[in-house]
């Protein structure tokens, strides 16, 4: 498993509006920044998209665990592409059709159970049947937890 940056300061912007000298403003409308924050980006381009993210220091190489999830989408069998991680009390969250991305986002959830909740919510608003599809989860969980998700997706699996 690679080593990510967790941070919840991040967003997806499409690369034709992404402009390198309003990055920091892009991203501080949607994501709470530090003062001391910098402002980094990296390109999605099997989404046209471009990932903006913050972290502490400058000289941090490593990308955010959201990067991941959207490039482990396709490592997903179904048509319904579900990818998550629950680190550190938030969960991250890719959501997929085929090759079309619908979700991509970090909610914070202090317990697993708030988690599925985001899991569920986001599937419902989608109009995606959990009963037909695969919940991939990139971040190691305890066993109860995968018996929970087994309750309502047809497979849970470890990538």
């Amino acid at each position: 498993m690679e080593i990510s940056i967790l941070t919840p300061a991040c967003t997806l912007v499409p690369t034709h509006f992404f402009n390198t000298t309003s990055a920091r403003e892009t991203l501080a409308e949607v994501a709470c920044l530090k003062e001391g924050d910098v402002v980094k980006w990296a390109d999605v381009p099997q989404y046209d998209a471009v990932l903006l993210y913050a972290v502490e220091n400058e000289r941090v190489e490593a990308l955010p665990e959201l990067w991941y999830l959207l490039q482990d989408l396709p490592k997903c069998k179904d048509y319904n592409k579900i990818v998550a991680s629950y680190k550190e009390n938030h969960l991250y969250l890719a959501i997929a059709q085929g090759g079309s991305l619908l979700l991509a986002n970090v909610f914070e959830a202090p317990d697993f159970t708030t988690a599925e909740y985001y899991v569920f919510l986001a599937m419902k608003q989608l109009q995606l049947n959990p009963e037909v599809s695969t919940i991939c989860m990139r971040s190691l969980i305890g066993p109860e937890e995968e018996m929970s998700l087994y309750r309502y997706f047809k497979s849970v699996e470890q990538i």
